[in-house]
């Protein structure tokens, strides 16, 4: 696998919005002051119209887009995570999810990888934020191909959807999004050694350590969970199953992410111990985004030692 062909994902977020735009009318777009970050303003420049940018003003975008939801159209509202889900949470609640209404909250410069902008911007908790919230669906892409692929799913999902977007460029793992679909996690490999349940920029990580373990006779299986919820039970407890360890990985807060999402469908399911790789109950720090990875063990490096133990 190539792991040098790389691309950021609000990159790619703000591209499938110009094609989404030109297949749907009824697409509009909000943005809080941050579009030139988030990438909307490529759809901006081509649907003038149809995009609103709304201030440095979340919860009056966020219930902006309830109204619109309410009006026939499809709108996505964007900016940085730490803002989305944690300023706008009271309006995300009782505003969209709660009367179930067609809103898609776009979320970009999530985790550490945010960088040298600190812990103050590094959205650690989102995905716990988001999926705790009934009628909410939530995304987490790990690549190019899934947030295209991502953002034209969410479209089409009839209520509210939550897709979680990255700052920093990461490698392209899939070809084609042919194998996609809502709800349902990618398994790379047959390896019975140990289970590695990643999402995200993780699962490139994850896929580098796959490939150095091979070399020694180790083989593993990787399942990239690009759907937090619904989550993909039966992959889960299948791999349970199957392998002999299981680790997840993520870069967020292992507390109420991927790894407690995991956690859940296998004590209900099939107990079995699970390692959680992730943040660890504390907030990030400022610094390049390469350096904190390593610094917060979050490397293929680290998921090779875990595999080993």
């Amino acid at each position: 696998m190539d792991f040098e062909n790389k691309k950021a994902t609000r990159q790619s977020y703000g591209e499938a919005l110009v094609e989404l735009g030109k297949e749907n009318k009824d697409v509009v777009v909000l943005d809080a002051d941050l579009a030139g970050a988030t990438k909307t303003n490529m759809f901006a420049k081509e649907f003038p119209k149809r995009f609103f940018d709304m201030g440095i003003a979340e919860q009056d975008m966020v219930a902006t887009a309830a109204g619109f939801s309410t009006c026939g159209k499809i709108p996505f509202a964007s900016t940085f995570a730490v803002f989305a889900t944690g300023r706008a949470y009271d309006q995300i609640r009782n505003s969209i999810c709660y009367p179930n209404l067609n809103v898609k909250i776009c979320a970009t410069h999530c985790g550490i990888t945010v960088g040298e902008d600190g812990a103050t911007h590094q959205m650690l908790e989102d995905i716990n934020l988001m999926r705790g919230l009934p009628n909410m669906t939530v995304i987490s892409p790990a690549d190019d191909v899934e947030a295209r692929w991502a953002v034209k799913e969410a479209a089409k999902v009839n209520g509210p959807v939550y897709i979680r977007f990255g700052r920093a460029a990461t490698p392209v793992i899939h070809e084609t999004d042919g194998k996609l679909e809502l709800g349902k996690a990618i398994q790379f490999g047959e390896g019975t050694d140990a289970t590695v349940f990643a999402t995200g920029i993780m699962v490139a990580e994850a896929l580098k350590a796959k490939e150095e373990l091979e070399k020694e006779g180790i083989n593993i299986r990787v399942v990239d969970i690009h759907t937090i919820k619904p989550i993909d039970s039966e992959m889960i407890i299948k791999c349970a199953k199957e392998t002999k360890k299981l680790i997840s990985i993520e870069e967020h807060s292992i507390i109420g992410g991927l790894g407690s999402a995991v956690a859940e469908v296998l004590v209900e399911n099939c107990p079995a111990k699970l390692t959680r790789m992730g943040i660890k109950d504390t907030f990030g720090k400022s610094g390049n985004a390469s350096e904190l990875l390593k610094y917060f063990g979050l490397t293929s490096k680290e998921i090779i030692e875990e595999v080993k133990k």
